[in-house]
């Protein structure tokens, strides 16, 4: 019998901003006008010059940012199109495959990013954007040392560089340097105070360690996104883990009316109400929810077979406990 914790749920919520690189335009008009309106624009251009590698960049680069803008992944493959075109014309300007690495990053295609990114540094070592990308890309490989070393290089530049700072701290909690981490996180939210990721991070790694300052964290990161479904999960654990079920029940509401289907939810007002309450029917209620939002919930089973048993049914305990254990449930 066990609750989720931070470090049993919380999932990799890393959401790097890249860096959305501008669009460098020629003509000023394009700059300013809808995306889509732009678009057509660059579009009747190019059917005017079709060997205008600078113009097949710069539609490259707005597709890249409608993709991102709309998460449609065809944009993002029209941008490889117009962008190996540019290549094709002028294969010597590092910012054409700094944006072909983007747009395949864009599209989970590590292996095709990651050698337009080499590219876009042999031409130009100091190309600050394809550092970044690189480091991004070591990172989400767990090559922490390469990572550093790309991300170096964008701090040696600029020393305050949101992404880079806040992908070291990243690094530095992934590796279990809580000190660094905390002091990278803490250096960003002076630097940028309304930076929510970095108040999430510091919330979670104070909150791991029942200190008082995660509440503190946790509650600033919240009323800069009230919608944060992690930091709404960590608020609700430092409340159970105090105790306070009436006060993480609210949490957990918020959570579930936001996400409907999260299991950890139900599971932990299953655990509180088991456990807290000792109100066994509510229990199964609630365990029963969890199984509904994930059918291969072993521990969501074994806790409603613990709340069955403990109300004396034990055929419904027993079939639970059995399907937990098909499931491959262990006990911690």
């Amino acid at each position: 019998m066990r609750k989720k914790s931070f470090t049993l749920l919380f999932q990799f919520c890393f959401l790097i901003a890249m860096g959305t690189i501008m669009v460098a335009c020629n003509n000023n008009s394009v700059d300013n006008m809808p995306r889509e309106e732009a678009l057509k624009e660059l579009d009747a251009k190019i059917d005017k010059d079709k060997n205008n590698a600078d113009l097949h960049y710069q539609r490259g680069m707005l597709l890249i940012t409608l993709g991102k803008e709309k998460s449609l992944s065809q944009y993002f493959k029209d941008a490889i199109v117009d962008l190996k075109k540019a290549i094709e014309i002028d294969n010597t300007k590092s910012e054409y495959y700094t944006a072909l690495g983007d747009a395949h990053f864009s599209l989970g295609n590590v292996g095709d990013s990651y050698t337009a990114l080499q590219e876009a540094l042999r031409i130009d070592p100091e190309n600050f954007e394809a550092c970044l990308k690189m480091g991004e890309i070591a990172f989400y490989s767990k090559d922490y040392d390469r990572a550093m070393e790309n991300l170096s290089k964008v701090t040696a530049q600029d020393k305050n560089n949101q992404t880079a700072l806040f992908m070291k701290g990243f690094i530095y909690k992934e590796t279990g340097d809580t000190t660094n981490a905390v002091g990278y996180f803490r250096r960003i939210i002076e630097l940028y105070p309304d930076y929510e990721p970095a108040y999430e991070e510091l919330g979670m790694l104070y909150a791991q360690h029942r200190n008082k300052l995660g509440l503190e964290y946790l509650t600033t990161a919240l009323s800069l996104k009230p919608d944060n479904i992690n930091v709404l999960y960590g608020l609700a654990i430092l409340y159970q883990d105090a105790e306070d079920a009436e006060k993480a029940n609210e949490y957990y509401v918020k959570i579930l009316e936001i996400d409907p289907q999260n299991k950890y939810a139900w599971f932990n007002r299953g655990w509180m109400e088991m456990v807290l309450y000792e109100d066994y029917n509510a229990a199964v209620d609630f365990f029963s929810k969890a199984i509904d939002s994930d059918p291969n919930y072993a521990e969501a089973y074994h806790n409603r077979g613990l709340a069955y048993e403990l109300m004396g049914d034990k055929t419904n305990a027993s079939a639970n406990y059995d399907q937990a254990n098909k499931l491959g449930y262990k006990e911690n």
